[in-house]
């Protein structure tokens, strides 16, 4: 016997009783998008691994531990599966020159991959959905930007299971001061710290206080507070987006310790969290990173996008049973006896033409396992063609959903009597 072959560990296939509410909550976000006015941008799954090191950070555990990467055998260059979509994006942004004279609002959504430990909503492949808002300063884009998110909560009716959480990074000068104050900080502690808060300490200290280490927590908490590090500008931004956050009706929690785990981030972060899937997920996450494109060789501008795992989401709307069922085709077509095959082919092809979804029994098989099938199939109607009916130029109409007394009606009438039944 052949051997048998599984999905790679960590990538899941969706299969068909699934992937209608993969398509359910992608339509609800293109729908989001639209009226927001964004425009999608479609990317490849690989780069040049130098894109990701240069805007995610060397030293971030996504570039150390968690990338796909590999050498081309064609020409010896270092490729990586896409780890997120905001550097491919603003790659392509500057490489097309879609910042002249003009601000973009794209969106993208597609499958991107990090070697993690699979687990409930962590998947080596997992989908992303994000948008980048570019050329605009803020603070009101970053109030639009949360007031979109809590929009789609609103349409997938999860309003009331998360919570929004935010922070200000400041500038880079800030950050440099107060990551100065930090390392002292940690040098004074390192007794303390654990092997990974020992390994970020002077590479990446702000990390470090994003520990989910217990012992480590009160030492995280006393921490110097980049808050009290940020100058007029900043705190006159973070001040203007809280305030028009507030104004427009979005609940919030500031969080002094939320860093995000890119090193891109400038001025306003924020996370959507969730404590309905076990321990406490982001479904939802971003932030400005006003110097990346120019650090990607484009003029500067700012910018501001956010990701969202799109597993997690769904994981939550199917543990609150908010996806709905499984629609039906319209028809299911039974056809049996000599010319029945091509005359209901051409019946199916009419009702098709008239907007009708409909799926023709192939192959052989009895009337009644025909019907079996067309009960199966979730079908509002089945429409039965036999010899009978071929010669008088007819079919018949059955309704399987509804006490609806069955018809036979001239072939050419039958779509139009299907389309006045479901009405």
């Amino acid at each position: 016997m052949a051997q048998k072959y599984q999905a790679v560990k960590g990538m899941n296939d969706v299969l068909p009783a699934e992937s209608y509410q993969w398509e359910y909550f992608e339509g609800v976000l293109r729908k989001l998008l639209a009226d927001y006015g964004y425009h999608n941008i479609r990317t490849p799954i690989l780069e040049n691994t130098a894109l990701f090191v240069r805007s995610i950070g060397e030293v971030t555990d996504i570039v150390e531990k968690e990338m796909y990467t590999f050498t081309d055998s064609l020409n010896g260059d270092s490729l990586t599966l896409r780890p997120e979509g905001t550097a491919g994006t603003l790659r392509a942004v500057v490489e097309h020159n879609l910042l002249y004279n003009a601000t973009q609002k794209v969106w993208y959504m597609g499958p991107m991959y990090r070697h993690e430990r699979p687990q409930k909503g962590r998947y080596r492949q997992f989908h992303q959905m994000g948008v980048e808002a570019l050329g605009f300063a803020g603070p009101d884009v970053d109030a639009e930007i949360i007031v979109m998110t809590a929009d789609l909560w609103r349409r997938l009716g999860i309003s009331q299971y998360v919570r929004l959480e935010i922070n200000s990074l400041g500038n880079k000068d800030e950050r440099a001061a107060h990551r100065e104050a930090l390392i002292a900080y940690l040098e004074r502690h390192v007794d303390i710290l654990d092997e990974d808060g020992k390994r970020r300490m002077h590479t990446n200290p702000l990390r470090v206080l994003d520990t989910k280490n217990p012992a480590l927590q009160e030492m995280a908490n006393a921490a110097p507070k980049l808050s009290d590090y940020l100058g007029e500008d900043s705190r006159a931004h973070y001040e203007g987006w809280k305030a028009m956050i507030a104004a427009l009706g979005v609940d919030y929690v500031e969080n002094p310790r939320l860093v995000r785990g890119l090193d891109y981030y400038n001025q306003s972060v924020f996370e959507w969290v969730t404590t309905e899937l076990g321990a406490q997920g982001t479904v939802c996450a971003g932030g400005r990173y006003d110097g990346l494109i120019e650090q990607l060789g484009g003029k500067p501008a700012p910018g501001i996008g956010f990701g969202m795992g799109m597993e997690r989401v769904l994981l939550l709307l199917q543990d609150k049973n908010l996806l709905p069922a499984q629609r039906g085709v319209d028809v299911y077509l039974v056809n049996q006896g000599e010319g029945a095959g091509l005359y209901a082919m051409r019946l199916a092809q009419q009702m098709r033409a008239a907007g009708l979804s409909v799926v023709q029994h192939l192959g052989e098989g009895s009337f009644k396992s025909q019907m079996k099938k067309a009960d199966a199939s979730g079908a509002a109607f089945a429409v039965i063609v036999g010899e009978n009916e071929i010669a008088a130029g007819q079919a018949v109409i059955k309704a399987l959903r509804a006490e609806i007394e069955q018809k036979t009606v001239a072939a050419a009438e039958v779509a139009a009597t299907l389309a006045a039944l479901k009405a």
